[in-house]
């Protein structure tokens, strides 16, 4: 009796984690059918990325196949950047530059948190990350939070994680990641 009630209780959570959906981004419900791109343009939160995603030529990029893992500054975090930075960076002259920005924030593999969780403890505390655009981004864990230092030691934390896609999974964060310059 007693393993029929534990065969049970994992049944039923099992269950429940295959019906378990993606969070909603930016007021916007994220699904897994979708790709990255058809996903971030219905997020409130992540209309700078778009914008930004568009001017570098990253569309189509970012919409192929994958697996990819995206870390996506929110509108909030483009904010926080010198005043004017996002206008420079947006202009036609400025591209290589974005697209090295932009880059610095995909990983060619998907990697949920609890993967990138025991990369963290695997290397007692601090996981580095190589990201699509040749930048180091490095994990560490605070409690159950998962932050992400830049070449420039800006530190950006994962605000929603495992938002997954159908070529991989964004990761939310509240910061941009900058490359060393």
């Amino acid at each position: 009796m007693k393993s029929f009630r534990l065969a049970t209780a994992i049944l039923a959570l099992s269950t429940g984690m295959a019906l378990a959906e993606n969070p909603m981004v930016g007021g916007a419900p994220m699904l897994e059918t979708k790709n990255i791109v058809e996903n971030a343009v219905n997020s409130a939160d992540h209309t700078t990325l778009v914008a930004a995603v568009k001017a570098a030529g990253l569309v189509d990029t970012l919409s192929g196949a994958g697996p990819f893992t995206v870390f996506a500054p929110t509108n909030e975090a483009f904010a926080k950047l010198p005043a004017g930075t996002v206008d420079n960076l947006l202009k036609p002259e400025n591209k290589d530059m974005l697209v090295k920005v932009l880059t610095c924030h995909v990983v060619d593999k998907e990697v949920m948190s609890e993967a990138l969780k025991s990369m963290i403890d695997g290397d007692k505390g601090s996981h580095a990350i190589k990201t699509v655009g040749g930048c180091t981004l490095t994990a560490t864990q605070e409690g159950e939070t998962i932050k992400l230092t830049d070449e420039m030691s800006d530190v950006a934390m994962i605000t929603i994680a495992d938002v997954k896609q159908s070529n991989g999974v964004i990761h939310v964060i509240d910061t941009v990641m900058l490359p060393k310059m």
